[in-house]
């Protein structure tokens, strides 16, 4: 019997050759695991993370992947095997670390999404996050890479840093209004899925202070798919997470697949597409506000400076406080509970550096944060207020004025 990777660069390789749904379905059972074909062809019927073969610690006590697992998604069954509940799941990979017998791995979204470039009705359109910026070397601007997108089958690429900016502002518009003494506090909500499964599933206490506002992530799909009703959704970025997050019952709309940086570099080598010698297709549209999304204290940042815009006579101003990795999340939180935190603004990331830490960055946290800082530094517009792209957007999208944020727009407005 091969390996998963075996399998994975040969239907990779398959696909990039054209061959069609039924022809990968055809690869040799008796030459790979059928559970390993079946979890890279309809990777949405399987959690987050894929577990193949039985672990080598199976007969601990306590297994380290399951002590690990702060979401209690994984699991021993009536037979002592570990098992992954796809509806617990957060896509973490906290657990992926821990198995000390390397049968856990992140899941895979690729050759669905191929199919879909390949033999979609509508335009498939890449959602890039703001991390992406370096990921693909130092020569490869946003502009190439959105030459990359097209040349692979994409009808374009979209910043979800604009998407970003929108949600800054409903988040500064949001704090403008509800934090008017020294005991009131807000909990960002609009970046980190595994920061608001932390809250929504194990520090639930905490839910009437964070704003109802979708991920940027969610916001692009929903605005995409609004503006081209038959399109497709692909997001792309360092995080297992979000394939989780695309999942959830309540936003399930808004994304179609999502695939790491990793993903899109394999799909780049199986099509020998080199995005460092293509067209720069520029198309500057986001602040410098949702560009530091992507890194550690770029949220409480973003909506300082936005609130500072909005309102610049305000007397309680943002006093923000980050945590990132689980750890340090949950310390914040619990100490947050304990009552010994000062701070009118609570942002949490999952991963040590923010986005550019995701477990499926291509670059060191560190110089992604540095890749991030530099971008950001060439907007043209320092946050959301000055930019009038988002104006052009919240008014093809419908929405009449940036205070029409506040109220409960389908679009950017989550229920929790």
């Amino acid at each position: 019997m091969q390996t998963f990777n075996d399998l994975y660069t040969r239907l990779l390789k398959a696909a990039a050759e054209n061959k069609t749904q039924r022809e990968l379905e055809e690869i040799q059972k008796d030459e790979f695991d059928p559970h390993q074909l079946d979890c890279l062809l309809h990777p949405r019927k399987y959690a987050s993370v894929w577990k193949f073969g039985d672990c080598d610690c199976s007969g601990e006590e306590e297994n380290p992947c399951v002590s690990s697992c702060l979401f209690r998604a994984i699991k021993k069954d009536k037979q002592g095997k570990v098992i992954i509940d796809i509806d617990l799941c957060a896509g973490c990979s906290v657990c992926i670390d821990a198995c000390k017998s390397g049968k856990l791995t992140g899941s895979k979204d690729i050759l669905p999404t191929l199919e879909a470039v390949k033999n979609s009705t509508g335009p498939v359109y890449a959602m890039i996050a703001p991390a992406f910026i370096g990921q693909f070397s130092q020569n490869v601007t946003p502009g190439k890479l959105r030459s990359a997108f097209k040349k692979i089958g994409f009808a374009g690429m979209v910043e979800v840093a604009l998407f970003a900016d929108a949600l800054t502002l409903k988040e500064a518009l949001e704090f403008d209004k509800k934090i008017i003494d020294d005991k009131d506090y807000m909990i960002t909500s609009c970046c980190c899925p595994i920061w608001i499964a932390m809250i929504r599933k194990i520090y639930k206490q905490f839910i009437p202070h964070v704003p109802g506002a979708v991920s940027p992530m969610v916001a692009c799909g929903r605005s995409i798919k609004l503006l081209e009703p038959n399109s497709t959704t692909v997001f792309i970025g360092p995080c297992i997470a979000k394939k989780a997050e695309a999942r959830e019952q309540d936003i399930a709309d808004a994304v179609d697949f999502v695939l790491t940086f990793e993903e899109i570099q394999d799909i780049f080598d199986a099509f020998h597409v080199d995005p460092s010698v293509l067209e720069d297709d520029q198309r500057d549209h986001s602040s410098k506000s949702g560009r530091i999304y992507a890194r550690k204290g770029g949220v409480s940042e973003a909506v300082q400076n936005t609130v500072n815009k909005l309102s610049p006579n305000r007397t309680i101003s943002v006093k923000a406080q980050q945590a990132d990795g689980v750890p340090a999340c949950k310390e914040m939180l619990s100490s947050l509970r304990e009552g010994k935190i000062t701070a009118n603004f609570l942002e949490g990331m999952g991963c040590v550096g923010g986005c550019v830490g995701g477990p499926k960055a291509v670059l060191n946290w560190e110089e992604g944060r540095d890749n991030v800082n530099q971008y950001s530094s060439l907007a043209a517009y320092e946050t959301p207020v000055d930019n009038p792209f988002v104006q052009e957007l919240l008014k093809r999208l419908g929405i009449e004025s940036v205070e029409s944020l506040l109220e409960d727009t389908e679009i950017f407005t989550r229920h929790f």
